[in-house]
């Protein structure tokens, strides 16, 4: 297992909680929530270990679109870079409902 932990400026302030996700072969969960300060703060549990440049680089592109002051709290098993991007769009989606 391993830890990551990434920060990224952010503007826009999230409504409220959401989870998304499972943690599961080749899935994983999202649990974000409004952040007190302008900044985006994201912490990875991952199974998988030494791929924390992939993990900066999806995170980024997703908050260089969205820009959003939220706490994320990542719980990988495996997934791909591509389903990680997916349930970062589904939880900010969830967050706005």
């Amino acid at each position: 297992m391993e830890t990551l932990a990434f920060d990224f400026r952010a503007a826009t302030p999230i409504a409220q909680r959401a989870h998304v996700g499972v943690v599961g072969s080749g899935d994983l969960e999202v649990l974000i929530e409004p952040s007190p300060d302008a900044v985006a703060r994201v912490q990875v549990c991952t199974s998988v270990e030494g791929y924390g440049e992939i993990w900066r680089r999806v995170l980024q592109r997703f908050f260089e679109r969205h820009e959003v002051a939220a706490a994320l709290r990542i719980n990988d098993f495996g997934a791909t870079p591509g389903v990680v991007a997916l349930r970062l769009e589904q939880a900010l989606e969830a967050s706005r409902r």
